[in-house]
């Protein structure tokens, strides 16, 4: 009965021993988190900067504005007009109507040019802020225009925040591994921790 029983308790030890090395990748520092890119990267994000041209009235205006973590421009009579997630065109058109619906204008040409859109970068960085987005831009690159990490950084739990979702990453390894360095957009946050020691 005993020797019936022992090769069952081995396969069953054995088992839970191989269940107890299998590690998850992204805890042993194998992988970074595979993030979606935005959808439409034309779409303007919060951070934006840009000049927009109120054209074919008697006073003519330009005013250069950003886009605020709300998504939204301030102009002047209209107030606040919600920007992200459109386009330059959709922009201008919304820009537009509102101006004409609130009558103070019955007819006029809105022109909208980004100027400038940026990442931000935080914690423990040489010169935390905003840098400014090109398309190539990513993790490992922002954090050497940041002046690279401080002395207490934590380089391997660096989160990077986009579309209000955060994701975090081994940086040492996106070095190493430039197909685990992910590209950025613009609006993209980074934040980059204290170690413990």
């Amino acid at each position: 009965m005993t020797s019936r029983r022992l090769p069952a308790l081995l396969l069953t030890l054995l088992s839970l021993l191989l269940t107890a090395c299998v590690t998850d990748d992204t805890t042993a520092g194998g992988t970074n988190p595979r993030i979606e890119a935005p959808s439409l990267s034309a779409q303007l994000r919060p951070g934006d900067t840009m000049t927009i041209s109120l054209l074919g009235i008697p006073e003519p205006q330009t005013t250069s504005v950003q886009i605020d973590e709300q998504g939204f421009v301030r102009l002047q009579y209209i107030g606040a007009v919600t920007a992200s997630g459109l386009t330059t065109a959709e922009l201008s058109q919304s820009i537009r109507e509102t101006y004409i619906a609130k009558q103070y204008f019955t007819t006029l040409d809105v022109s909208v040019n980004v100027t400038e859109r940026y990442i931000y970068i935080g914690g423990e960085v040489q010169r935390p802020g905003r840098i400014p987005w090109s398309p190539d831009l990513t993790l490992a690159k922002a954090v050497q225009s940041a002046g690279g990490f401080s002395l207490y950084a934590k380089e391997t739990k660096v989160t990077l925040t986009r579309d209000r979702k955060a994701y975090e990453f081994d940086v040492r390894l996106a070095q190493r591994q430039p197909e685990q360095d992910p590209l950025l957009f613009p609006g993209d946050s980074i934040q980059v921790p204290r170690s413990a020691f």
